[in-house]
């Protein structure tokens, strides 16, 4: 099986955030994934990881006002500038933090900004970021989302979306980060893009769709998902980035079976 990350933005939200790395630990989870670390410094966080025994796996780079509505900055041309202290800024954490890899949320594309415009941005935003980390010795992944449920006007909201950022940039350290539900709602033929995109795959994250919720709430076949990703060899971690239908206790029977 793979190895399986907590995302402690989604998961045992019954505790403080702070809280939630030991519960992830207690639960059998050797490593942890969440959308930003900026609200605490790396060295608090380093410290609780490690005294858990815990792997931090992935974070987003700075995305904006997140409270606002912002979905990322990497597509918009009046913030480059806050787009480049925001990747020095996820170095300094992920230097402190032993982590290896960081995602990069493209934004949403605003009314009124020409869509070649925004993917020009793009482009270069992600050159200087790949750049950047490469610098550090760390991989920059790339994440599609769905543009119909969660997230309308998401600039990048299909794997062949990414796909030709990557194969723009050509760099060796940026990657996709492929989330199973975003992709359900979006693509399907899970298993098969998977196969064909595997060179690529930096990072799997996982929920049930519809709703969001955990594995075998819904309609995708996990089971089938996690043993085609041993099959293909897959060798980085999944995250369980899921919404729990219930206490995040009561969601983990998928994860418990697997043991």
């Amino acid at each position: 099986m793979p190895a399986f990350a907590a995302n402690l933005s989604m998961l045992f939200n019954e505790v403080d955030f702070l809280d939630r790395f030991q519960l992830a630990s207690e639960a059998g989870f050797r490593g942890v994934e969440y959308l930003f670390p900026y609200a605490y410094e790396p060295e608090q966080l380093k410290q609780i990881l490690d005294a858990n025994n815990l792997t931090q796996v992935l974070f987003n780079l700075p995305p904006g006002d997140w409270d606002a509505g912002e979905r990322g900055i990497a597509c918009l041309p009046d913030r480059v500038e806050e787009f480049r202290a925001g990747v020095d800024q996820a170095i300094r954490y992920a230097g402190v933090l032993s982590c290896t890899q960081v995602n990069c949320l493209a934004g949403l594309l605003p009314a009124g900004l020409n869509e070649d415009q925004a993917w020009t941005t793009l482009l270069g935003n992600v050159e200087y970021a790949a750049q950047k980390l490469a610098g550090a010795g760390m991989t920059l992944c790339l994440e599609a989302i769905n543009s119909r449920v969660d997230m309308p006007g998401f600039f990048l909201d299909t794997s062949a979306r990414v796909m030709q950022v990557i194969e723009s940039i050509e760099a060796d350290n940026v990657r996709l980060q492929y989330d199973v539900y975003h992709m359900q709602v979006m693509e399907g033929d899970l298993i098969r893009t998977m196969e064909c995109l595997l060179p690529w795959i930096a990072h799997v994250q996982i929920a049930d769709n519809p709703g969001r919720n955990q594995p075998g709430t819904g309609e995708i076949n996990f089971t089938r998902a996690f043993e085609a990703l041993d099959r293909m060899g897959y060798q980085g971690w999944v995250g369980a980035e899921y919404r729990p239908a219930g206490t995040t206790s009561e969601s983990l029977d998928w994860f418990r079976n697997l043991a």
